[in-house]
């Protein structure tokens, strides 16, 4: 909630609008004048509020403002676990395209990128991934409209799924190896080095010499 000064939120509070779907549905509103930069509410802090509900939760999740999701199952009661960007069971870590999909969402990359590629043992991961860039374009053959950049990511299995180790263009093991000796060279030992296209590299620009008077 926005803070810094007196009466940031006010007439914070949370209702319960629907039961549907498996859950109840709940919408916190509150005002504030942090909008206006010179209110003084530039900063943030945790709020509280209650909510009432029309009858006992059961069985049922809440979902909070539409995006913020809490089940009962996995938690201890009265307590509710917050869902996570894979939902309340996220997938096994593993050789499948959910477990994929973890993987990119743990590692520094763009939204909408997609794998092109992956290697996997259940312990072990790399993941070849690239991204559009450049203007939207019904047609992928204009100039600039199929411009893509990449990354090559490598990851180790957690236990809350694959952990990021790093990422390198670089083909072969050198560079994962030198960061996690045991990653295993049936994986990176065949890679080849990513495209220039994906990863460009642009020299520093250096001040043309000067000429004395």
């Amino acid at each position: 909630m926005p803070s810094g000064a007196a009466a940031c939120v006010r007439h914070l509070r949370a209702v319960a609008t629907d039961r549907v779907n498996g859950a109840v549905w709940v919408e916190v509103t509150y005002s504030s004048p942090s909008m206006d930069r010179g209110s003084g509410c530039t900063r943030e802090k945790p709020a509280t509020t209650r909510v009432t509900l029309p009858k006992p939760l059961g069985g049922l999740d809440v979902i909070v403002d539409h995006y913020t999701h809490f089940t009962r199952h996995g938690a201890e009661p009265p307590a509710l676990r917050r869902c996570g960007p894979l939902g309340c069971d996220p997938p096994r870590t593993g050789c499948t395209a959910a477990s994929y999909d973890q993987a990119v969402l743990a590692a520094d990359v763009p939204n909408h990128t997609y794998r092109d590629s992956e290697r996997c043992d259940g312990e072990w991961l790399v993941l070849d991934l690239s991204w559009r860039t450049g203007p939207a374009c019904d047609d992928t053959s204009a100039p600039g409209c199929s411009s893509r950049l990449g990354a090559r990511w490598f990851f180790r299995a957690g236990k809350s799924g694959w952990v990021p180790l790093l990422d390198s263009a670089a083909g072969g093991c050198r560079d994962v190896r030198r960061a996690e000796p045991a990653f295993p060279t049936a994986l990176c030992a065949s890679l080849e080095p990513l495209r220039a296209s994906l990863r460009p590299s642009h020299p520093p620009v250096t001040a043309p010499p000067s000429v004395a008077p």
